[in-house]
C-alpha cells in the first residue's frame, strides 16, 4: 500500500496533486468521461484480467509474441529493461537513486521489476488508468513504489521529473501513440533513458494489410521496425537500441541534455 512518505513524494511530482489515496493509489482522473474504448482497452480494464494477468496472460501472450521457445522470457525482459534504463540488477551492491515512471502499468509486475534496481532514496511511479488492475498493483507493492491513476498520453506529472521511463506492452493501445511519446518525453529529465516494448509489424505487404484489419477491429496497433526508432529521434533521443522478435520490438534512447 501507498505510505505517507511515498505518496508524499509521489505528490511533489503531479502537476495537480489529488486528494486521499483510492484503494492504495493516487487519482487524478476521477469520474472523468472517457470515450469509447476498443475491444482491446476494454479487456485492459475488465475486472478479471489483472487476476490471470501476471501469471497466464502477460507470459503466455507476450512470449509466444517474443518467439518462445527461442525468445527472452519475463525475467529476461525485465534485466534488459533494468540495464538499458542505466539501473541495477537485483543482486548489485550499489544502486542508483533514481526516479523511474512505469507507463500503463497494470498490476505491477515490471514496476516491481524496475524497483529492484533502485537504491533506498529511489523512487518507482506505476501508472495506469485501469481501477482494477492498480488496487491490484497498490496491494503488491511495497517499499518505494508508488500508483496513480492517470491518463498516458496525458501524463498528469511535472516536466523534467524523471530520471527513466518505461512503458512495456501498452504502446499499441493508445489512441495518439505519438502524443503518448511526447508526453513521456516531457517528463523526462535532460539526460533520462525511455524504453518501450511494443508490437512489431513483419516486414512484408500481406503483414500490413493484415495487421490493419486486426488492428482496426481490436485496436491493437502493429507498428513497423523503424516507426518506434524515427518518433525517438524526431524527438531528441539518441543513442536508440533496438531488439526485435517476430512480432514485438523493444526500444530506447537517451534523451539529449
Amino acid at each position: 500500500m501507498l505510505s505517507p512518505s511515498v505518496q508524499d513524494r509521489v505528490r511533489a511530482l503531479l502537476e495537480s496533486p489529488p486528494g486521499e489515496p483510492h484503494d492504495g493509489y493516487l487519482d487524478v482522473l476521477g469520474p472523468t468521461a472517457e470515450p469509447t474504448p476498443t475491444v482491446a482497452q476494454r479487456v485492459m480494464q475488465s475486472t478479471f484480467l489483472p487476476q490471470i494477468y501476471e501469471r497466464i496472460w502477460r507470459p503466455v501472450g507476450f512470449n509466444l509474441a517474443k518467439g518462445w521457445p527461442v525468445g527472452p522470457d519475463t525475467a529476461a525482459e525485465h534485466a534488459l529493461a533494468r540495464s538499458w534504463l542505466g539501473l541495477a540488477q537485483p543482486g548489485d551492491v550499489r544502486k542508483p537513486a533514481a526516479t523511474v515512471l512505469d507507463v500503463a502499468c497494470g498490476p505491477g509486475n515490471v514496476t516491481r521489476a524496475l524497483a529492484a534496481g533502485v537504491g533506498e532514496n529511489g523512487l518507482v511511479v506505476g501508472l495506469d488508468a485501469a481501477h482494477g488492475m492498480l488496487a491490484r498493483a497498490a496491494a503488491d507493492s511495497s517499499g518505494d513504489v508508488g500508483y496513480v491513476r492517470g491518463n498516458a498520453v496525458a501524463l498528469p506529472f511535472r516536466s523534467d521529473s524523471f530520471d527513466a521511463v518505461c512503458c512495456f506492452g501498452a504502446l499499441y493501445l493508445f489512441d495518439d501513440p505519438w502524443a503518448a511519446v511526447d508526453s513521456m518525453a516531457r517528463v523526462l529529465k535532460p539526460g533520462g533513458r525511455l524504453i518501450i516494448l511494443t508490437t512489431r509489424r513483419p516486414g512484408l505487404p500481406v503483414s500490413r494489410l493484415g495487421s490493419e484489419l486486426v488492428g482496426s477491429l481490436s485496436g491493437v496497433r502493429m507498428f513497423g521496425d523503424r516507426e518506434v526508432t524515427r518518433a525517438l529521434t524526431d524527438r531528441g533521443f539518441a543513442d536508440l537500441r533496438q531488439r526485435r522478435y517476430p512480432l514485438m520490438q523493444v526500444v530506447a534512447g537517451r534523451l539529449h541534455p
